[in-house]
């Protein structure tokens, strides 16, 4: 091979180790961000539950209360 061609391949395997760091970073970030994510429903799930459970019984509560008025029917 002459030098020419060797320079030729040298500047490619460069380019593409820097293309795979690059990717690598990219990778981590969106490992990171997807954490983040997880995280978030979780605790997006985590304060669904609460609020469901809050309405039943602030449903309960409602229930109870007009249990206690007299019936109106007429």
């Amino acid at each position: 091979m002459s030098l020419e061609l060797l320079e030729k391949l040298e500047s490619r395997v460069h380019n593409a180790l820097e293309t795979m760091e690059l990717m690598q970073l990219e990778l981590e970030e969106e490992k990171l961000l997807s954490a983040e994510l997880a995280q978030e429903r979780d605790n997006l799930h985590r304060e669904n539950q609460e609020l469901k459970q809050q309405l039943s019984a602030w449903h309960a509560k409602v229930e109870g209360l007009l249990g206690k008025l007299p019936d109106q029917a007429a």
